[in-house]
């Protein structure tokens, strides 16, 4: 637990602490950067605390930005919860602080900061920073509102414990988060709901995934498509997972077309290492898990003719 210590203790020396996640967030990366803010303010109420990142899209009811000025990373402690690589960082002045920590559960291809913890072995960057705040539970303050946080976060990486990564120690994290008298209910709901627009999107998914005889499933929605349901590029995380309810599906891709018609990846597997592609192609992830950029069609079709290789191979 050096490590652990170390960051503890920049963190008590630190007035002011700026936490930053990824672009385009999903409920781990809120949940870690949140809740993480949460403890240290319950913990330090005479230090400054700040959010610091984009836009959270329909995830605002989980946690939403402050307005951090530039002059705040001035002798700033700067956290980085959940992000594999610098150019995925949400707000570039991340470099701006005085000591810079990457706490993290991707595989640590971009080994930036001052103070590296990365926990492949984690479910999430919840789970890791959950961990580290009963580590030091006679000096840490965990809120209700910090838990219900941490939670939110395992649950979106885990896919409600289905995925792989969820560890007995996962679970046991999991039970101590929820003796805090946050609705654990109310937040699994809240994940899960989808609008009727996206319902009928996931319909067209299942209808027209293309199957491969290796078991590589692919799904393009282009601009038009996208039109067509009146949905957009973030309200799509809600459909990644529905390929892997199709029992001839091993792993498989889904292609969102951006406005300027680049593709947003999204690579899911059951089995087959499959980050290795997505590094291939602006982006990386976790071996099951990974994103990538296309910056058109050609590239899309160059990216399946990997994953069949890969699935062809396992």
């Amino acid at each position: 637990m050096r490590l652990y210590n170390q960051i503890f203790e920049a963190i008590k020396e630190s007035e002011t602490v700026i936490i930053h996640r990824h672009k385009n967030p999903d409920p781990d990366a809120l949940g870690s950067q949140g809740g993480l803010a949460e403890i240290l303010k319950a913990s330090f109420p005479t230090k400054k605390v700040l959010k610091a990142g984009g836009p959270v899209g329909d995830l605002n009811y989980l946690t939403e930005m402050d307005d951090v000025p530039d002059e705040a990373y001035q002798e700033a402690l700067v956290i980085v919860t959940d992000t594999a690589n610098t150019p995925r960082i949400s707000d570039e002045r991340y470099s701006q602080g005085k000591i810079l920590i990457k706490m993290d559960h991707h595989p640590n291809d971009d080994d930036y900061g001052d103070i590296t913890v990365v926990n492949t072995k984690a479910s999430s960057s919840s789970e890791i920073i959950a961990d580290f705040c009963f580590h030091y539970k006679n000096e840490l303050i965990m809120t209700t509102k910090a838990a219900e946080l941490l939670y939110a976060g395992i649950v979106g990486d885990t896919g409600r414990f289905l995925y792989p990564a969820t560890t007995s120690k996962t679970m046991r994290i999991v039970a101590d988060l929820m003796e805090f008298p946050f609705k654990p209910d109310e937040i699994n709901r809240k994940m899960t709901a989808m609008s009727r627009k996206v319902a009928q999107l996931s319909g067209y998914v299942l209808q027209n995934i293309d199957i491969h005889a290796s078991g590589v499933g692919k799904v393009i929605l282009t601009k038009a498509i996208m039109e067509q349901f009146g949905v957009k590029d973030a309200e799509t995380s809600a459909i990644v997972s529905l390929p892997s309810t199709l029992e001839e599906v091993v792993l498989w891709g889904i292609f969102v077309e951006q406005p300027d018609g680049r593709f947003r990846c999204r690579l899911r597997s059951k089995g087959p290492i499959i980050n290795e592609v997505a590094k291939k192609h602006d982006g990386g992830g976790h071996p099951l898990a990974s994103g990538a950029n296309a910056k058109d069609l050609l590239e899309v079709n160059q990216i399946i003719q990997q994953l069949i290789q890969v699935a062809e191979q396992s």
